[in-house]
């Protein structure tokens, strides 16, 4: 872990997407491994916030710029001349694609157009990691997995937004930003990540502690439905160390890296809310079939090649990923309701397995 904090500690490093799930984990990381954080975000994506929860506002900088408004995204990027950058902000949800398609556009792929145009005004070394999806691929219900080789494509307005961001990101590299430059950028996918602290509307755990945490019961749309799931911990580990590697190996710019879950930690939907029935006492659930929206079949990442270059590897099984995610909600919502002391806490015990 202490290469990690070589790496990053005293650097400013831009999290776009910093008040998000995913976003407000990663730069309570960065902050443990003692980087200047830079935050931009839209406001608040959901209530609770887990960003909010953790009230660390005040030991970054933040921007509450949209994403989509390129005068004042680059106008940060100028004042704050990074060292490294995470691209996280997007409009992550499936069903909100549906509901406004252009706002879905706009942020997902102009938002990424957006961080690349400034990152071109950026006048030393930058590492940028541009946080993408699986669903980027062109979803054929392949089940050896996606390699970062296959098609990209989609159909729905988010996976095609997506898909749309990383064909803007490849004509960026190649347009703008060659090896000579002092701008290195690289392409992370991963999808289905769980955690403490996601209370994204239409996902499966926040949609659970949140009916469960009101003596409700939740809805389950495919309860047979089978997923790879993954800690967020373990994504995020794979965007730091892919940054880390990046900075010093010019041969990985432009490249896109798989951080998936193994095969091992395919579980029915079913699977997951029994598991989190342990840490509540009393729960339940019913099975609603109405579907209105597309939702991607089998969909898993191949994650060979980040393990055998950036030598990444999962951690968490699905019992021990699991066992994270409803210790985090158990004690929220029955114990402290601190969610930095928490989330330290799982950060402490993840960075234990990487020594």
């Amino acid at each position: 872990m202490n290469k990690l904090k070589d790496t990053f500690k005293n650097k400013k490093v831009i999290v776009t997407g910093h008040t998000g799930f995913k976003g407000s984990w990663l730069t309570l990381w960065l902050l443990k491994l003692g980087a200047n954080v830079v935050g931009i975000s839209n406001g608040h994506p959901t209530k609770p916030s887990h960003f909010r929860e953790l009230s660390i506002k005040n030991k970054i900088r933040n921007y509450w710029v949209d994403v989509r408004n390129l005068k004042k995204t680059r106008n940060v990027f100028i004042k704050e001349k990074p060292d490294f950058v995470f691209h996280l902000a997007a409009q992550a949800i499936v069903k909100k694609s549906f509901k406004n398609p252009i706002y879905n556009w706009e942020t997902n792929t102009i938002g990424t157009i957006n961080v690349m145009e400034s990152l071109r005004y950026s006048k030393k070394k930058c590492t940028a990691i541009m946080i993408t999806s699986d669903k980027s691929y062109k979803n054929l219900e392949i089940k050896r997995g996606y390699k970062e080789n296959d098609l990209l494509g989609g159909y729905d307005p988010y996976s095609a937004s997506k898909s749309a961001a990383e064909f803007a990101i490849q004509s960026y590299v190649k347009s703008f930003f060659s090896k000579k430059n002092k701008i290195l950028i690289g392409v992370a996918r991963a999808g289905n990540v769980i955690g403490g602290g996601d209370w994204s509307d239409n996902r499966l755990i926040p949609d659970c502690v949140k009916a469960w945490s009101k003596k409700k019961i939740v809805n389950l749309r495919n309860p047979a439905s089978t997923r790879p799931w993954q800690h967020v911990l373990e994504a995020l580990h794979g965007y730091l160390i892919f940054a880390k590697a990046l900075e010093k190996n010019k041969k990985l710019h432009g490249q896109a890296f798989n951080f998936g879950p193994p095969n091992s930690n395919d579980y029915k939907v079913i699977s997951v809310v029994k598991g989190m029935k342990i840490y509540w006492n009393k729960v339940s659930w019913r099975v609603n079939n109405s579907k209105k929206f597309s939702e991607s079949g089998l969909l898993k990442l191949n994650s060979n090649k980040a393990k055998k270059i950036l030598k990444w590897k999962n951690y968490l099984d699905f019992k021990k990923t699991v066992k994270f995610v409803g210790e985090w909600y158990n004690d929220y919502y029955t114990k402290s309701k601190n969610s930095y002391i928490i989330s330290n806490k799982q950060i402490d015990i993840y960075e234990k397995y990487l020594n």
